[in-house]
């Protein structure tokens, strides 16, 4: 049987990359690369070779033109040396061969102004929201509640009963759409996967600081119609182990970190479909 490959994108500002790479080893990919932006710009790796891509948190191009916004032009914009082809080409055939995106944090900034997500229809490349400044006016870094959608068609979220306990860091994680109509859209189709709440998992919260950041309807992440692309600002690869919990010297936990469970869901999706 053919390895489940999963590549972790670095480079110009990004600083979750090994995390995110240890989530993939221990959700079950057999292969886990960390490959700079230029490795696939000088066309020495490419993202036909994998089945899973992450996209990480930090803080690219200095969040310059707004957070992400640089990298998403250059995925956009930029041609592969010694290729007849852009990035974006690759990107695109990478989606159409019905592999995984995950974005986290910055990640996630960068699907959304790159329009690979919603993406309703398909339309991977029409940006129709964003993510901007927390309405609190500051960087925020906490734990957060986060309430599962259990109609979303996301794959990642398979066994999650009611919701997950992760950090947040960031200062433009505030989820915000170009219309009534998008939300209406994102809403109706179940693709907020995950919204901020209470401890209880209860209703989705607009308040401080258990919603840290003021997003739309509480919505925390966001998946495509197929469920095989998602973003989120909630960073699970930081909470894959019980000793990343705050208190687990204090409380009883399982093993296993809340997270872990969207990179396993990954590797199973990979090994059932793409293999």
């Amino acid at each position: 049987m053919a390895n489940a490959r999963a590549i972790v994108i670095t480079g110009n500002g990004t600083n979750c990359e090994m995390e995110a790479a240890h989530a993939c080893r221990l959700g079950g990919f057999d292969e886990t690369v960390i490959a700079h932006i230029s490795d696939l710009l000088t066309g020495e790796i490419r993202l036909d070779d994998f089945h899973f891509l992450n996209l990480t948190g930090g803080f690219l191009d200095g969040d310059d033109l707004g957070s992400a916004k640089a990298q998403a032009n250059r995925l956009r914009y930029a041609k592969v040396d010694d290729l007849a082809e852009h990035l974006i080409d690759q990107l695109t055939r990478f989606i159409d061969d019905g592999k995984l995106i995950l974005g986290v944090c910055n990640g996630f900034q960068l699907m959304v102004k790159m329009g690979l997500l919603p993406a309703f229809d398909g339309q991977y490349l029409q940006q129709n929201a964003t993510l901007t400044f927390n309405d609190c006016g500051r960087f925020q870094d906490r734990w957060v509640y986060l309430k599962v959608d259990q109609a979303s068609p996301s794959v990642y979220t398979k066994g999650v009963e009611k919701g997950l306990y992760l950090p947040i860091r960031h200062g433009e994680g505030k989820f915000v759409a170009d219309s009534a109509a998008t939300i209406d859209r994102i809403e109706a189709q179940h693709l907020g996967v995950f919204r901020y709440s209470d401890a209880a998992y209860g209703a989705p919260t607009m308040e401080f600081p258990l919603n840290p950041n003021g997003s739309t309807n509480a919505i925390a992440a966001l998946c495509n119609e197929t469920g095989r692309l998602m973003g989120m600002m909630p960073h699970p690869e930081a909470f894959v182990h019980r000793t990343h919990h705050p208190r687990w010297t204090r409380e009883e936990l399982s093993e296993e970190g809340d997270g872990l469970v969207l990179f396993k869901n990954a590797a199973d999706f990979v090994r059932e479909n793409l293999l």
